[in-house]
């Protein structure tokens, strides 16, 4: 029951396997350093091809009637909006005597609050002179703007408190009148009524003066306001560095590139579900990886990676040797995604069969012929699927041919009755592996085992079934060897694979 749970629980598939699509995301690093490059030299040539247009830069000092310490930056955000209108774009305008429209003018130019009393002018032209003019003005009209207003706030402020002074010294002049030469003395029946009077005149002179003097400040404050609002960075042109342009947008281009090509390399291995780790080709094929080779290289190779792929050749050539020798039906190689390694791994186990007797290689794999043409004299025999009648019964078989899609199925069994799978790690889906799995199974060819082709250095998994015993090399003798004595298959794991101690061997 625990190995039954275990197992069940092993083969249990996720909905994202994370080391799978980091693997399948480092085999696809051509697509995403491509894209990085080409960001790298988009944005590189953008710098070149579009530099920025000519620009210059202006700082005015605003000063605001209502300042406090503590302000958010409302001030400042109300003085960025205001250059923004039609009325300081206009009054700009008519200054450099532009024909220029209003609206085309106001996306040449934006403003920033630096602080709350700092207002930077940014302006774009069609050379660095234009640029400087257009800031200046911007500025001017700007100041001048503002000043205006604060003028005409303070001025309407004061003569507010002017009329509210005048309506006062009216009302104080009917309360004087009302008094007249009265005393509370003269007249002690209403020394009441006159002793209010007394209290309102007195009111009436102190709220007088409080809104006299409030009038004075109002005026008085907006001197301060107008030596306060000024320019006080002038108008210069902006100098732009091509080289640190061009890096920057590079950088820029290339981490974009580098993003959009890990997640396209990312979604696409999602969506075309195609494994490339081994316990995933062999759970999907039902047969366990018995050698592997890595793919040659596009470049020229160098000394000691030569001797280490023509060993890593001879190695997989030794297993696939003992293979055939030990299968007394013909086994045929079909490959997916690599025929011309499929094609040189043919030929070097039919030489190293030929030392045995006779070998003729039945080839249904176009890449075959070609590769054969490449060999010295004196090597195997290649005849086509149509020859494969005239070959005389006691000479050794070893087809050749593909399980890719577009496959004739029914023609497997004429290149051998038993198969070993050569499959290039991340060509075939998950789908189309399930595929040749059923098929081969459907015509009664078992799979010995897969040889698996550019795998990922960096893959630590395990490509043996230990539940499927009769398709695994290593149990291959010891399946025959059950067979003739039970007259049937068992899939158990072999003795030596799982040590069960006496006592429970005794209480089975």
């Amino acid at each position: 029951m625990t190995t039954s749970t275990t197992s069940e629980s092993s083969a249990a598939t996720h909905l994202l396997d994370l080391q799978a699509l980091v693997v399948a995301v480092r085999r696809r690093r051509r697509l995403w350093c491509s894209l990085a490059l080409l960001g790298l030299l988009v944005g590189a040539a953008l710098a070149v091809l579009r530099p920025p247009p000519p620009a210059a830069v202006a700082k005015v000092l605003v000063a605001h009637q209502a300042d406090q310490p503590n302000d958010p930056g409302t001030l400042i955000r109300t003085d960025v909006e205001l250059l923004r209108t039609t009325r300081i774009a206009d009054k700009a305008l008519r200054s450099l005597n532009s024909p220029e429209r209003t609206e085309d003018f106001m996306r040449d130019y934006r403003g920033t609050g630096l602080t709350n009393n700092l207002l930077q002018i940014d302006v774009t032209g069609d050379s660095d002179a234009d640029a400087v003019a257009r800031a200046k003005a911007l500025a001017d009209a700007f100041v001048a703007d503002h000043v205006r207003r604060m003028q005409e706030a303070a001025k309407a402020e004061a003569k507010a408190l002017r009329d509210q002074g005048d309506r006062m010294r009216g009302e104080l002049a009917q309360v004087n009148k009302a008094i007249g030469d009265r005393t509370p003395e003269s007249d002690p029946k209403a020394s009441a009524s006159i002793e209010s009077l007394f209290a309102r005149r007195a009111e009436l002179n102190s709220r007088i003066a409080d809104l006299d003097q409030r009038a004075e400040e109002a005026r008085m404050g907006t001197p301060q306001i107008v030596a306060g609002t000024q320019i006080v960075d002038a108008p210069r042109a902006v100098r732009h560095s091509l080289p640190r342009a061009a890096a920057t947008n590079a950088a820029i281009g290339l981490v974009l590139g580098l993003v959009l090509g890990l997640a396209v390399a990312a979604v696409g291995t999602v969506v075309a579900d195609r494994p490339v780790l081994r316990r995933e080709i062999a759970a999907n094929l039902g047969a366990s990886v018995i050698a592997e080779l890595r793919r040659a290289p596009h470049r020229p190779a160098r000394l000691w990676q030569r001797r280490r792929t023509r060993a890593a050749r001879e190695r997989l050539t030794a297993t696939l040797a003992r293979t055939v020798r030990g299968s007394a039906e013909p086994v045929s190689l079909l490959e997916l995604g690599c025929a011309r390694g499929t094609s040189v791994i043919a030929l070097d186990l039919a030489r190293a069969l030929a030392a045995e007797g006779p070998v003729v290689i039945i080839d249904d794999l176009p890449a075959l012929r070609r590769a054969h043409r490449g060999q010295t004299p004196g090597g195997p025999d290649v005849v086509g699927v149509e020859g494969a009648a005239t070959v005389p019964h006691e000479v050794r078989r070893l087809g050749v041919g593909s399980v890719a899609p577009g496959t004739a199925w029914t023609g497997l069994p004429d290149l051998g009755t038993r198969t070993v799978l050569v499959v290039r790690a991340g060509h075939g889906s998950a789908a189309w592996l399930h595929t040749v799995a059923r098929q081969l199974a459907d015509l009664l060819i078992p799979v010995i085992g897969v040889v698996l082709i550019d795998p990922d250095p960096r893959d630590r998994t395990d490509g043996t079934l230990w539940d499927g015993l009769h398709t695994a090399l290593r149990g291959h003798n010891e399946r025959l060897a059950r067979e003739n004595v039970t007259g049937r298959v068992r899939t158990e794991r072999p003795s030596w694979a799982v040590r069960v101690p006496d006592s429970d061997q005794e209480a089975r």
